[in-house]
């Protein structure tokens, strides 16, 4: 029992994440298609094995059941989490941004380190995509923040452990 909220699962809305309540549409399907798998694919598989486990007799030792049970819900409780955040979410196309020559959330952003003069691009999107991997930052994040509303041509500041950088914007898209 989470003592702060009185649920047995700690599952609350504090579970969300903070910030910015946009998603792309790739975004928002990402996050359908992992309700659905859940729904339909992994919890009736697990409610199976909790079904046979149980059925074996002894439910105090039997790792399979109790194991099985844990697994159900954590899905379950993920579940509610997609379920609440898909609610919440607006999905927004960064292609119909009218403004093209300024920052805002969707656009994809070249920048110059002007440090050791190297370049790396920047899609920002909500806190439900972030993958710096694929180049996907929150526009939560210290530079998303710093880039919103700025325009080609401007030098941004971020701050970091490490200390400051400045960033010139080279190139704002929108796809």
């Amino acid at each position: 029992m989470n003592a702060e909220t009185n649920d047995a699962d700690g599952d609350d809305e504090d579970d969300q994440p903070r910030g910015t309540l946009y998603i792309t549409r790739a975004g928002v399907e990402v996050l359908r298609a992992e309700w659905k798998h859940l729904m339909y694919t992994e919890r009736p598989k697990v409610t199976a094995e909790v079904s046979f486990a149980a059925s074996l007799g002894d439910r105090s030792e039997n790792a399979e059941y109790i194991y099985g049970k844990k697994r159900l819900r954590e899905i379950d409780r993920r579940l509610r989490f997609l379920t609440r955040r898909l609610e919440k979410l607006t999905v927004v196309d960064p292609s119909e941004q009218k403004d093209r020559g300024r920052v805002f959330f969707g656009a994809t952003v070249t920048l110059r380190n002007e440090e050791d003069d190297s370049k790396v691009s920047y899609q920002l999107v909500g806190p439900d995509e972030t993958d710096l991997k694929q180049g996907k930052i929150s526009v939560d994040s210290p530079v998303g923040r710093a880039l919103l509303g700025k325009k080609q041509g401007d030098v941004v500041t971020v701050k970091r452990p490490l200390g400051e950088v400045d960033f010139e914007i080279k190139l704002i898209k929108y796809v």
